[in-house]
């Protein structure tokens, strides 16, 4: 959480009228929900900030319709309970940046959307921003803006709904999100194929995901973590973890054809649901990284063929520990000792291209690295642009994400 002074507004018109004023004053403002990410992206030279955890609330939610809207700062948790409770869910599992940031605070559905937080079922359900329908957010200089969803204001020329998603409070205070739902798959399963090493494991996932069995779920685990996930319950060498999700028999035939596929590859053992779910959870939350310490961590997107090339070329010059998710595309990197920016971001050119976010660092190696992906000049132009018409003053989390956006 911040360690300034924090504001608190409690509805739509408080948040536009403490921007407005900000804006006039020219003054920058750190933009919080629970608090729980303050910790990545770039330090912020803010001089005030505002949180939208007093924005509570599921303003509208038929679960028929499978569409719910909630204020911002609706904590995550109050959210998937009223899901629950109808045997619905967010499709894209959201990760819980707390165990990896040692943070405290509530993750708040504003902030999720915000950051475009996404987890393990993305590969079958999309990311965040694929499920946001509508936001009703503030501008830079203090207006309230509406698009999508229940639309009364649209914003012509912009796909406002997904600017948005991923924005880190950047353009705009977002105050209510209209997202999608879906129902809650009756059973799951994970297979888990031991003692294939990193090569092996993305041919077996992506052999996985060619099969017509629906796996909703495909990451690898190295020996070096394998320990520290789902409670030791998977034992001994690496564990390739496919998951399938659906009714029950659906399930048990899936179950038997992947089996018998996978089975030609390693030893093959099937978790039941219970054991499943808190594997995914553990991968989701970057469990094996979770230690309390500051050592940097990578998060990097490549295509899925690639992810166990670049931690095999890092290796070569640096010490680092890695595990991969969605198949193989999303890479989780720990380094021994310096971020090593430019060798990382080199290698992933190399390989084809991708983007890196340094999710876990101290503040002063934060203040010094590029945090988020560096962009293109023209995509940069554009971003300042795009930065320009929704906060021309440029007080919204001022150079969180990149220098002048």
């Amino acid at each position: 959480m911040s360690d300034l002074a924090v504001q608190y507004p409690e509805t739509e018109d408080d948040v536009a009228r403490l921007i407005a004023s900000a804006h006039a004053d020219g003054s920058p403002v750190e933009i919080l929900g629970g608090g729980t990410k303050s910790a990545l992206g770039k330090p912020l030279q803010a001089a005030s900030a505002l949180s939208v955890a007093k924005l509570t609330g599921i303003t509208n939610y038929d679960p028929s319709e499978l569409v719910m809207a909630a204020r911002a700062g609706t904590p995550l948790a109050e959210i998937e309970a009223a899901l629950a409770a109808n045997n619905q869910m967010l499709t894209f599992e959201p990760m819980d940046y707390r165990p990896l940031l040692a943070a405290e605070g509530e993750p708040t559905i504003g902030g999720v959307f915000a950051g475009n937080i996404s987890g393990p079922r993305r590969i079958s359900a999309g990311a965040a921003r694929d499920n946001l329908l509508g936001v009703r957010l503030v501008n830079g200089s203090g207006e309230i803006v509406k698009s999508g969803g229940r639309v009364m204001k649209n914003v012509t020329g912009l796909d406002l709904v997904k600017l948005m998603a991923g924005s880190w409070g950047t353009l705009g205070v977002l105050c209510e999100v209209i997202f999608k739902v879906l129902p809650r798959p009756e059973t799951e399963a994970t297979i888990v194929v031991s003692g294939l090493n990193d090569a092996e494991a993305a041919e077996a996932m992506a052999a996985a995901l060619a099969m017509s069995v629906e796996v909703s779920g495909a990451a690898h685990l190295p020996e070096s973590v394998i320990h520290t996930v789902a409670d030791g319950e998977i034992k001994g060498g690496s564990a390739t973890v496919l998951r399938l999700e659906g009714l029950a028999p659906s399930v048990e035939v899936r179950t038997g054809k992947l089996e018998a596929e996978m089975g030609r590859r390693g030893t093959v053992t099937v978790l039941d649901a219970q054991t499943s779910n808190g594997l995914w959870r553990d991968i989701r939350d970057v469990k094996p990284f979770a230690d309390g310490g500051s050592r940097p961590v990578w998060r990097v997107s490549v295509a899925p063929s690639a992810g166990h090339q670049l931690v095999a070329a890092l290796r070569l010059k640096t010490g680092v520990d890695a595990f991969y998710d969605w198949q193989g595309g999303l890479v989780w990197l720990r380094m021994e000792a310096d971020p090593d920016a430019a060798l990382v971001r080199q290698y992933i050119k190399a390989l084809g291209g991708g983007h890196a976010t340094l999710v876990r660092a101290d503040a002063a190696t934060r203040a010094a690295t590029d945090v988020f992906e560096p962009q293109p000049p023209v995509l940069a132009a554009l971003s300042r642009r795009i930065k320009q018409q929704f906060d021309p003053g440029g007080v919204l989390n001022p150079g969180r994400v990149w220098a002048g956006i």
